[in-house]
């Protein structure tokens, strides 16, 4: 539908506006068939005024040939000098030729929570003028200038004239100085390069990412988007050197939207580097929430294995190790990271959970790059009890570019479909904050930095302390970041400990991904006592003091307590922590610090806040601090540590088998081990889909340690059950102490049962048959075909020192696939080896088991070996078994084919 034209001046408007001098004489009226003489002109925005604030302002002008520019001032200083705006339609040139036909002006004033970033409750007050231009052909734009005490903002509108609108780019720029001192990254879709410092005009000719900080005169700018929806792609900053002018590009050459189109709010925060480095005006510009019951959202510390130990996301017990490190030091997550199996994640999930920890998956995205995947994926996991997902890579996957328009959508998309399953969002390999967290309050972090990770990727030079310096003025000012520090234990890393451990509040993220093994967190037991008091979500933050590059301290407020990071980068110094941001009273200081040798060492101190920190740093490094009232006989500002008291849930049966129709009883004991009685007990069996228990709930309002709890059901499955493995879980929750925590304890266990399918008969290819469970080191298993790449179906003809086999399996090492054979059959047999698609590389092991004890396995089989032939007695097998491991170097390469895979039944 088209929009009706706006309004146009009227008479008296024009006198108004020519009285105040803010729009020139129109031109002479022209005939019928010439499009009317632009008018030049001017219109200036304000921001609303804060006291011992420049107040800033924004004023956009027409040229005698009708094309706009945007220029910032604070009071009467230009900051932003005039820089060319507009945009290009497929059916108009809207950056020339414009008159002014209308003009809007009122206040935005808006109060939110939020769930992350550098407070929790937000206060926007702006000022919004829509200015309406008509240009050749009464094509219609218009722009809307919002000016904040934090910054300046535009973005366009463009009215559906047919249906359809293309744009195919924009005019809009930013000039610089070219003397103005930059932090600048080379762009790219993930936002991983190193940041440097240049100046504005001695960049390179190229492409930047957002956020981008220059100095001019000690007013800084940082240039951004905020506002992107799914009709729009990303966008860079474009600059020829010399120039100091900084052109958005953006990284699809159409933009196609059905209707209206609003492109995203074009992005300068301006003011001292305290202004800049405060500022939530990204997430003031975004739309509001979308979710209404936000009581499900916690963010929280996290452990985390990858970094330290990237084969450790495919051990199931080394993630035990890791959920206990969580258990013990209060921390609420642990994300079990890329090679993690479904065949024991929901055993984690219960393991993790009686313990009073929630566990975090990654995926790469595109395992759920569709409706039906974050369908089918999101509810699965949700009913294990899984609390959250990494999603990885998005800044991949030709033929689309990562900050596409369609990848965008994607974003959102994503975000709707976990909000409708409670499951927390960290983005990897993605773009940077452009307001979501606002709109989603359940996605807590991005990656877009070059982050800790890079110590592990032959240890990457240019993650040095002098870089994590400028991450709080850049890019931790658009969102939280995802950087995972706390990386102790590797060797590559130029930091000390005390700068590491600065990190945790210097750097702000709603889930905090602590990067090392339990055994070097217990070799720094000062580090470890920091980590279990700091928060994660913040009332207030505060720059101390900073230079990027140089050195950044900055103070957030959590209750009452005010915690501090503070890192340097380059040689050694004393560090001044003025501590008027407390507002007020005195304060007792705990500071840890670099020892000089290499350990920590906690100090404390009373202080008043018109006093001074002073912190000896060394070379690289850092400290962190904890404030607490200083009261009569307070020693510490540590707050208790809150864990679970162990529990026992001992359910019988464990195993059973039942098929469509029938009935299995499960019976239930709970008992608390330990600790003070716990209340409001509930013990209540959980029937998965298409399952039906009978019988009632069992509850008690208090439940005492040694006093056990009882309960019996009986699951019944549907006639047309699914066959497969089933667990059929009974749940236990509990509060442990309302005074001291607000969440409620989950205990569950579940009976594994088999609902079996019929069983084979014949000679069958066991590539006909159905899987009752599988797990694959690479995508999925592949039936007929080599297991090729993440992708199902990718593979290729299964093919062994040569030969090529027209049935079998294709998989990844470390992989298990097992089948129901109900004591059917008597004889397996197959050809096993390295598929040729990884030529003379890889190197497995094949194994084949019956009901749990080894049948028949191989030595290691290397990808220049030929076929191994493999003919195994199965007779009276229930489940067999068949797996490939890697051969004890890894995973790499490890195609490996079951080739010519035949069972033979009675």
């Amino acid at each position: 539908m088209n929009r009706p034209s706006k309004t146009p001046l009227t008479a008296a408007v024009v006198t108004s506006l020519l009285c105040a001098g803010l729009l020139a004489a129109p031109a002479a009226a022209q005939p019928p068939t010439e499009p009317p003489t632009p008018a030049a002109g001017s219109w200036t925005v304000q921001a609303p005024p804060v006291s011992g604030v420049e107040r800033l302002s924004a004023e956009v002008a027409l040229d005698e040939n009708g094309a706009p520019t945007l220029s910032v001032s604070a009071g009467d200083r230009v900051v932003l000098p005039p820089s060319p705006i507009g945009i290009v339609t497929d059916g108009a040139d809207l950056s020339t030729g414009l008159r002014l036909i209308d003009r809007a002006e009122r206040s935005v004033t808006e109060s939110y929570t939020m769930t992350t970033g550098k407070n929790t409750q937000r206060h926007a007050v702006m000022r919004e003028a829509t200015l309406s231009f008509a240009g050749a052909g009464d094509a219609e734009l218009d722009l809307v200038v919002r000016v904040a005490p934090d910054g300046v903002a535009y973005r366009y509108e463009l009215p559906d004239r047919d249906g359809t609108t293309v744009v195919t780019g924009e005019t809009s720029s930013w000039q610089l100085p070219n003397d103005a001192p930059a932090w600048l990254l080379p762009y790219t879709s993930w936002y991983e390069e190193p940041r440097a410092q240049t100046t504005a005009g001695a960049a390179a000719t190229g492409s930047y990412g957002h956020p981008a900080l220059f100095d001019v005169g000690g007013m800084y700018v940082l240039l951004t988007e905020s506002g992107l929806s799914s009709a729009y792609p990303g966008a860079y900053l474009d600059t020829t050197a010399g120039t100091g002018r900084y052109a958005i590009g953006l990284v699809e050459e159409q933009v196609v939207a059905d209707g209206e189109l609003d492109t995203p709010w074009r992005t300068a925060i301006v003011g001292d580097l305290a202004t800049v480095t405060e500022s939530t005006l990204v997430d003031d510009l975004a739309p509001p929430s979308q979710v209404e019951d936000t009581s499900w959202i916690r963010p929280g510390r996290v452990a985390w294995s990858w970094l330290p130990e990237h084969s450790s996301p495919r051990d199931f017990e080394r993630q035990k190790d890791y959920v206990d490190y969580a258990a013990a030091h209060g921390w609420p997550y642990t994300l079990v990271d890329e090679g993690w199996s479904d065949a024991w994640v929901p055993e984690l999930v219960r393991y993790a959970r009686a313990k009073g920890v929630e566990i975090l998956l990654w995926y790469r995205w595109t395992d759920v790059d569709t409706q039906e995947e974050m369908d089918a994926e999101f509810s699965r996991i949700a009913v294990w009890g899984v609390k959250g997902v990494k999603l990885d890579f998005m800044n991949t996957g030709a033929p689309t570019h990562g900050e596409s328009a369609a990848r965008h959508a994607w974003y959102e998309q994503v975000l709707r479909e976990t909000a409708e399953h409670r499951l927390l969002v960290n983005f990897h390999g993605s773009t940077i904050p452009k307001g979501l967290q606002r709109t989603w309050p359940h996605l807590m972090s991005y990656e877009a930095v070059r982050g800790a990770e890079y110590y592990s990727f032959a240890g990457d030079p240019r993650v040095t302390p002098s870089y994590n310096t400028m991450l709080p003025f850049t890019r931790n000012v658009a969102g939280s970041m995802d950087y995972t520090p706390m990386t102790f234990g590797q060797t590559s890393r130029s930091s000390s400990d005390g700068h590491e451990l600065g990190l945790s509040v210097a750097f702000e993220t709603g889930l905090l991904h602590l990067a090392e093994m339990p055994e070097v967190l217990a070799t720094r037991p000062e580090a470890e006592r920091y980590l279990d008091q700091v928060p994660t979500v913040w009332d207030e933050t505060s720059l101390v003091s900073g230079a990027p590059g140089d050195h950044a301290v900055i103070a957030r407020r959590a209750g009452e307590r005010w915690f501090v990071g503070g890192i340097v980068g380059g040689a050694g110094r004393e560090v001044e922590v003025p501590l008027d941001f407390t507002g007020g009273g005195r304060w007792l200081v705990e500071t840890v610090t670099d020892d000089g040798s290499g350990g920590l060492v906690r100090t404390a101190t009373t202080l008043t806040a018109r006093q001074t920190l002073t912190v000896p740093v060394v070379e690289n490094g850092g400290f962190a601090a904890v404030l607490c009232r200083a009261t009569d006989g307070r020693t510490t500002c540590d707050e208790p540590v809150h864990t679970v008291p162990a529990s026992t849930l001992v359910i019988e049966p464990g195993e059973a088998v039942v098929r469509p129709g029938d009935s299995v009883t499960v019976s239930a004991t709970f008992t608390l081990d330990e600790g003070d009685p716990v209340r409001r007990v509930t013990m209540t069996p959980v029937p998965p889909a298409g399952w039906v228990a009978d019988g009632d709930p069992q509850r008690r309002p208090r439940l005492a340690a040694g006093e056990p709890l009882t309960g019996t059901w009986t699951f019944t499955a549907a006639e047309d059950t699914a066959s497969g493995f089933v667990d059929l879980p009974v749940v236990v929750e509990f509060d442990q102490n309302p005074a001291t925590t607000r969440r409620r304890v989950h205990v569950e266990q579940a009976v594994r049962a088999l609902v079996p399918p019929p069983a084979p008969s014949g000679v069958v290819p066991v590539s006909d048959l159905a899987f009752i469970a599988e797990t694959n080191g690479w995508g999925p298993v592949e039936r007929d075909a080599s297991n090729g790449e993440a992708d199902g179906g990718d593979g290729a003809p299964l093919t062994i020192g040569g030969t090529q086999y027209a049935s079998g399996l294709g998989v990844h090492a470390v992989s298990g696939i097992t089948i129901y054979l109900g004591g059917a059959c008597d004889r397996f047999t197959a050809q096993v080896g390295v598929d040729d698609e990884v030529g003379d590389q890889g190197t497995v092991t094949f194994n084949v088991s019956g009901d749990g004890d080894d049948l028949a396995g191989t030595d290691v089989i290397t990808g220049s070996a030929g076929a191994t032939a493999m003919d195994v007695d199965v007779s009276g097998v229930e489940l067999l078994t068949l797996e490939v491991g890697d051969g004890g170097d890894g995973i790499n390469f490890d195609h490996a084919d079951w080739a010519d895979a035949t069972l033979g039944c009675t």
